[in-house]
């Protein structure tokens, strides 16, 4: 296994000084930042302060009040604070400008700026300077994105866990003794033929068995980290003319399904999302279930199986002003399909009833149910406390390493086979040249985390998600 790749800069692209607007919005500021050997300079050329030091004469990170001008004339009146290397979020030179956020404005001042010498920079650079310069390691600057991408406070917490860099420290830790073991494997290797042992056995077995158990945790933190980012996926499903779409579009709080009395309307899934008390639930309001010969609505229905398939939380959703008798037939049904997921027998249109206590329900033990109406929005925050209680993502989560990005799950998965090779190596006793490529497999895939192990085209799909400016 090349261990060799490491992550470098490249200086075709880390060498040259970049400029980019931070901020986004329609706020009244704006922040364009620049980074490089030049910034200093560079800014000079066009800010000048209005009384006092110059910005290169000022302690670094003084905020100096002054002036933008072209020539002789003026842009605006801004403040600009200069960061001086290694002390910055890029490790390098940088200076930051707090203008005005007109776009006249903003596009005047970068103009300007790469007129005198920057670079636009391009997304995600300054995260990835950062990253090359050492200020911290890949999983902190992929956390970053996650961070501006957060729409909920469960997001946003994970975020900011992960950007704390216990998780990559922990891991390069872990690197480093793999990498003392390798090493002493590898030495051993060297003097096959005087049969000594540099790399205690006994010590490899217990290190190799709690890395086993921390990396196989991590694993399964994942379930709870995906749903806590991508959205707890609900399916609105049962039969037609139930009341999903309008249920859909109450807990969107928009119109963004058709409702109609004619049978058969949602012929496709409707998908979209909402942040309930800071968790993002992905609602997908799928084609009423019935006996159809409609070939375009046989379509919808197989793609609502297959939504509930993907769904974690399945509302079974039940006219309560009608017989039960053929909505249970088919709850039986969804019942068998939904093993493995949570459901929620949802009972609409209970302002339709004279009262729920007379209502015929279907029988069945341990399914939560619910009486709302979704038109006159009854029991709609019961409902809601109902998904909440039901999406079980305990408090406890945030207070440990969650796993939220697919990259580091499939990196866990494969140092966690190859650390289960090394324990099966040292039970049998198998030779040392395996021994040792399964450590470095292991110590391969845990780098591509961290970064210690990159290449250009990892660094190029990570950061091409960044937004410009970050």
């Amino acid at each position: 296994m090349n261990n060799d790749n490491r992550r470098q800069p490249d200086m075709t692209t880390t060498s040259d000084t970049i400029a980019a607007l931070a901020t986004g919005g329609n706020g009244a500021i704006a922040c364009i930042r620049v980074s490089g050997a030049e910034a200093l300079n560079i800014v000079a050329q066009i800010f000048s302060v209005n009384r006092g030091k110059n910005l290169d004469e000022t302690a670094a990170g003084t905020m100096r009040l002054g002036k933008i001008c072209d020539g002789n004339n003026l842009i605006d009146e801004v403040f600009a604070v200069r960061f001086q290397s290694p002390h910055s979020y890029t490790g390098e030179d940088m200076v930051e400008i707090t203008c005005h956020a007109s776009p006249y404005i903003i596009e005047k001042t970068l103009s300007l700026l790469i007129r005198h010498g920057c670079r636009l920079a391009q997304a995600g650079e300054f995260t990835q300077r950062a990253f090359l310069n050492g200020k911290m390691d890949l999983s902190q600057a992929e956390a970053v994105a996650d961070l501006i991408a957060a729409s909920s406070a469960a997001e946003h917490k994970v975020a900011i866990s992960q950007m704390r860099g216990a998780f990559g420290k922990e891991l390069q830790k872990i690197r480093a003794q793999l990498l003392d073991f390798v090493s002493m494997i590898e030495l051993e290797l060297d003097f096959a033929e005087e049969d000594v042992e540099f790399a205690n056995r006994n010590e490899l077995a217990a290190l190799a068995a709690n890395i086993e158990i921390y990396i196989s945790k991590l694993c399964k933190s994942f379930e709870v980290g995906n749903v806590i980012k991508k959205g707890v996926p609900v399916a609105i499903a049962g039969e037609t003319n139930v009341g999903k779409s309008t249920l859909l579009n109450i807990l969107l709080n928009e119109e963004r399904a058709i409702v109609s009395d004619m049978h058969g309307t949602t012929r496709d899934a409707i998908e979209d999302a909402v942040n309930i008390d800071g968790i993002v639930f992905r609602f997908i309001d799928t084609a009423g279930i019935r006996a159809t010969d409609d070939k375009i609505e046989n379509i919808g229905i197989e793609r609502t199986y297959s939504k509930i398939e993907q769904a974690a939380i399945v509302l079974w959703i039940v006219d309560a002003s009608l017989p039960v008798k053929n909505a249970a037939n088919m709850f039986d049904e969804m019942h068998r399909r939904c093993k493995n997921k949570k459901l929620i027998i949802v009972y609409n249109k209970t302002d339709k009833v004279k009262t729920v206590e007379t209502l015929d329900i279907i029988k069945h033990p341990n399914i939560q149910q619910i009486f709302i109406s979704a038109k006159e929005k009854i029991n709609l925050e019961q409902l809601q406390n109902m998904l909440i209680q039901t999406a079980q993502i305990p408090e406890t989560s945030f207070n440990q390493t969650l796993v939220t990005n697919m990259r580091h799950f499939e990196a866990l998965q494969n140092a966690h086979s190859a650390i289960n090779r090394v324990q099966t190596a040292l039970q049998q006793n198998i030779s040392h040249d395996l021994l040792a490529q399964d450590i470095r497999e292991c110590i391969y895939h845990i780098g591509l985390i961290t970064g210690e192990i990159t290449s250009n085209e990892i660094l190029g799909n990570i950061f091409s998600r960044f937004c410009i400016g970050k």
